[in-house]
């Protein structure tokens, strides 16, 4: 299969490690797989366990980073109807993710009596319907897979970018070359009230307030990076990141700075990158693109080879290892059809269904 050259192979890059390292953390949280490597190799089983999680710091980052891209491309005003924008995300996450939930529960059917303690406690024709309105965190409603709660807050993130970009577009009263900047400048300030305080506040943790930050940051690397001074405006917005570090130390938020400063130097200078292999330029690109479906797709794997480990009598002992490694390379490979049958499929449905919403803001 062609790699399309317009990649960017820095943030496939990013994707792809930031996909597989919490793959890697599920594997070390859940089922007795998990609790046999705990055993064999604490030491690792721990790295996993604390800081693997911490690898959607990447995503955020890398999500504000493309939202970015998308909406303002050059730093111009954004473009489309807001309603249209969001309609097309909706599909673009909403799809896949439903497809990943339905095919956990139809897992856990089969690995209830092995594993219940992995398996919803519930299910409700409400729980289902926050779930496909990404509504699950907001209404307290227990996740029916892992990751859910990052789909919605992804979405919430969006939402909450385009709306601040939509805002400066319909300042009609001021200048194009003011509205242009407006929307930059109010990311910034909501960006750097997510660092200094909504980050603070473990009670917003289901709402997009508190992960504004490192999507923020992600955003204002493309914008500024674009900047008559690029190099010192990064640098204030590095200060400004390392400021929120000096007054609350977050390991959280030192990989969200370490991830936008790489994709800050990637971006000035893309002609002095790594020159990469072909056919390393080809897996970052294989694995970049299958990031959302691996992330979607590894946990009904995680069950199944959980469930198959259980009913064993002896002690898995060096075992683990190798159940661990399979569920890990089974899982890249469901990635494979899930991403071709269902998340490519639902993103060239958005386009199909973007006139329907349109028709409603007429």
């Amino acid at each position: 299969m062609s790699v399309s050259s317009n990649r960017l192979f820095h943030v496939d890059a990013l994707k792809a490690l930031a996909a597989q390292v919490i793959v890697l953390h599920h594997l070390s949280v859940y089922g007795p797989v998990a609790q046999a490597m705990q055993a064999l190799l604490p030491d690792l089983s721990a790295l996993l366990f604390h800081y693997g999680r911490m690898a959607v710091q990447v995503f955020l980052v890398v999500g504000g980073y493309l939202s970015a891209r998308g909406l303002s491309a050059r730093g111009g005003l954004v473009s489309g109807h807001p309603l249209e924008l969001i309609w097309r995300r909706y599909l673009r996450l909403a799809l896949p993710f439903m497809a990943a939930v339905l095919l956990t529960l139809l897992c856990s059917e089969l690995v209830e009596d092995a594993l219940p303690e992995l398996v919803p406690q519930s299910l409700s024709l409400a729980q289902l319907l926050s779930h496909a309105l990404l509504l699950h965190g907001v209404l307290g409603h227990e996740a029916l897979t892992v990751g859910a709660w990052y789909v919605a807050i992804d979405f919430q993130l969006f939402g909450l970018l385009l709306g601040l970009l939509w805002l400066a577009r319909s300042a009609v009263g001021l200048p194009r070359a003011w509205r242009m900047v407006l929307g930059p400048c109010l990311v910034l300030l909501l960006c750097a009230a997510s660092l200094y305080a909504f980050n603070l506040m473990p009670e917003l943790d289901h709402l997009a307030l508190y992960f504004f930050g490192a999507y923020g940051l992600g955003a204002m690397v493309h914008w500024l990076s674009l900047s008559r001074a690029p190099r010192l405006a990064l640098a204030v917005l590095g200060l400004l990141a390392l400021g929120a570090l000096a007054l609350a130390f977050r390991e959280r938020l030192l990989l969200a700075l370490l991830t936008a400063a790489a994709l800050a130097v990637w971006t000035q200078r893309p002609s002095q990158g790594l020159r990469l292999p072909d056919w390393l330029s080809r897996m970052l690109a294989h694995h970049g693109q299958h990031s959302y479906a691996l992330f979607l797709v590894h946990f009904p794997v995680v069950l199944l080879l959980n469930a198959w480990v259980e009913p064993q009598a002896e002690p898995l002992g060096a075992w683990a290892a190798v159940y661990l490694l399979a569920a890990w390379l089974l899982s890249n490979v469901a990635a494979l059809p899930f991403y071709r049958w269902i998340e490519a499929p639902a993103a060239r449905l958005r386009l199909k269904a973007a006139p329907a919403i349109t028709a409603l803001q007429r």
